[in-house]
C-alpha cells in the first residue's frame, strides 16, 4: 500500500468519526432576581421544550446595579428552576456567581 492511499484512508476514517459525533447545543435562559411567578413559569416551559429537544440549558440570573444584594434570591430561583425540571434534566453545574451573573447548567437525562 502506498503512502497516499494510507493518508486517504486515515482522512476518510476521521471524517466518518466526526460525522457520527453528536453536536451539543446550549440554550440560554436569563432571569432576574425579582422574576415574577408567571414569567418564571413561562421561562420554565421554554427550558422544558429545549431539554426535550436534547439541548443543554444554561440558566442565569442577571443582577443589574444594586440588585447584586439579592444573591440569595437568585440562588433560590435557580435551585427552584432545577427542582421543577428534575424529572427530565440533571444539574450539570450548581449555581455559581460570576461577576454580575449567577449561572447554572442543566443537561437532559438519558
Amino acid at each position: 500500500m502506498d503512502y497516499k492511499k494510507f493518508l486517504y484512508e486515515q482522512k476518510k476514517k476521521q471524517k466518518e468519526i466526526k460525522a457520527k459525533t453528536a453536536k451539543v447545543v446550549v440554550k440560554e435562559i436569563r432571569l432576574g432576581p425579582n422574576t415574577d411567578e408567571h414569567d418564571f413559569n413561562f421561562k420554565l416551559n421554554h427550558a422544558t421544550k429545549f431539554i426535550e429537544e436534547g439541548a443543554k440549558v444554561k440558566v442565569d440570573v442577571f443582577f443589574k446595579g444594586r440588585t447584586i444584594v439579592y444573591k440569595d434570591k437568585g440562588e433560590y430561583i435557580l435551585l427552584r428552576f432545577a427542582q421543577q425540571l428534575e424529572e427530565i434534566a440533571k444539574v450539570e453545574q450548581l449555581p455559581k456567581l460570576e461577576g454580575k451573573r449567577m449561572i447554572m447548567m442543566l443537561a437532559p437525562k438519558k
